[in-house]
């Protein structure tokens, strides 16, 4: 049966894992020293795939009679509650360190999971693995009278959906299977 449920950003969270290249090294020391595995205080999140479809118009028509794919672009926007600087860091790496680093350095990359998940049905949940992930920049205002925000867009570049139906049609024990789409073979 499919996913019906519908979530409010109390049901998410955000979590970060680091990668296995020297971008991927970087960024693990950032999320280890910060512990900031699962980045708390957020807000107003937001992720954006872009697919560039083009459309393709004959003389003497007004709709469209092909539709083109393009290039893919994943970005997206988080919002924080400023607690500390690992995010800065996540953007610069060493750049940002209080202590001078050499050029070059790498830029850190990382794989943002959002997890959205009912707590009265925890076996069902919605996932998004987007991957690759880089901070492209980073934005820190100081209102008079509200809270500190620090703002950052990203790219990346791969993006995976990973739902899991618990209901009452799984096997009994562990976590349901995330569902599988049966395409049609080529």
């Amino acid at each position: 049966m499919a996913l019906t449920e519908v979530f409010t950003g109390k049901n998410g969270t955000l979590t970060l894992a680091s990668e296995d290249t020297p971008e991927g090294a970087d960024a693990k020391a950032v999320v280890d020293t910060y512990a900031i595995q699962t980045v708390g205080r957020l807000t107003d999140v937001a992720v954006k795939v872009d697919t560039a479809l083009k459309e393709f118009y004959e003389v003497g028509r007004r709709h469209p009679v092909s539709l083109s794919p393009g290039d893919i672009a994943i970005s997206g926007t988080v919002g924080r509650a400023y607690v500390n600087g690992a995010l800065l860091m996540l953007l610069q790496g060493r750049g940002s360190s209080p202590t001078a680093f050499a050029e070059p350095y790498v830029q850190p990359s990382f794989t943002i999971t959002l997890r959205l998940a009912d707590p009265a049905r925890p076996s069902n949940s919605l996932t998004l693995e987007i991957g690759g992930v880089k901070f492209e920049n980073w934005r820190f205002t100081v209102p008079e009278d509200e809270f500190v925000i620090e703002n950052l867009c990203f790219r990346a570049l791969t993006i995976r959906a990973i739902d899991r139906d618990g209901g009452a049609g799984a096997a009994g024990g562990g976590e349901a299977a995330p569902t599988a789409v049966a395409f049609a073979s080529e």
